[in-house]
């Protein structure tokens, strides 16, 4: 019997950076929400379970407008997220018992099936992987008065994306670690199996179009990059 593989889809940010009284996971991007589109990805793939974390004021509205409207009959549970991205993953979590699991961040429209296909087999391979890319510019260490104190050798860094894939035994075990220890300073899931699980993350190639809608400015961004999917 194959394992379970599950996704957990992350859509209860506020978005205080997009300035807008719509949360940014449900912003309309070419007549449907951003969420739509990763939830459509998932749905595609062979992921076998959809979890969607998402605002308590929220969940009526994903339940009825996004899940049901537009049959993504993989999504089996629509849960409350937490004060944070880990409380909202953790919550996601609680409904898996086994099997490889997917995290990713809703306001991320652009996943492709080729990033979940590598994404399950390398999890299924290393236990824990992240899509990333190559970072493009030079970046700086710069400290709290303002100046640049250190330039780190860009070949050695990545900008990490979504999907975030595990094991489920081991990013449970790194949940349970961070709640007996101190949670600061925790941004994404792979610090969690890197700090408490004291084990590399393997890191596989993404696409620089897999882009975060954070800000107003990525809305413009992610029209035009859907554009260019819609073209082929």
């Amino acid at each position: 019997m194959s394992e379970m593989i599950t996704a957990i889809v992350l859509a209860a940010g506020q978005g205080r950076r997009m300035h807008s009284k719509v949360q940014k996971q449900f912003l309309l991007l070419d007549e449907k929400p951003v969420l739509y589109y990763s939830l459509q990805c998932f749905q595609d793939s062979e992921v076998n379970r959809i979890i969607l974390v998402t605002g308590e004021n929220e969940i009526a509205y994903c339940k009825t407008e996004i899940v049901e409207h537009y049959g993504f009959d993989k999504v089996t549970d629509i849960v409350v997220g937490g004060a944070e991205r880990y409380d909202s993953v953790e919550q996601g979590l609680h409904l898996i018992e086994s099997g490889i699991v997917l995290i990713h961040d809703g306001a991320r429209p652009f996943v492709t099936q080729k990033m979940i296909q590598a994404s399950i087999q390398t999890g299924k391979e290393y236990g824990a992987c992240t899509v990333g890319m190559p970072v493009k510019d030079t970046i700086k260490v710069v400290n709290t008065e303002g100046y640049g104190i250190d330039t780190p050798d860009r070949k050695t860094l990545w900008q990490i994306q979504t999907p975030q894939t595990f094991q489920v035994s081991l990013i449970r075990k790194a949940y349970q670690c961070m709640r007996q220890a101190d949670t600061g300073n925790i941004t994404d899931d792979t610090m969690l199996v890197e700090r408490y699980c004291n084990k590399p993350v393997k890191v596989i190639e993404g696409d620089y179009r897999n882009i975060k809608i954070t800000t107003p400015e990525d809305m413009v961004l992610a029209e035009s990059i859907l554009k260019e999917y819609e073209k082929g």
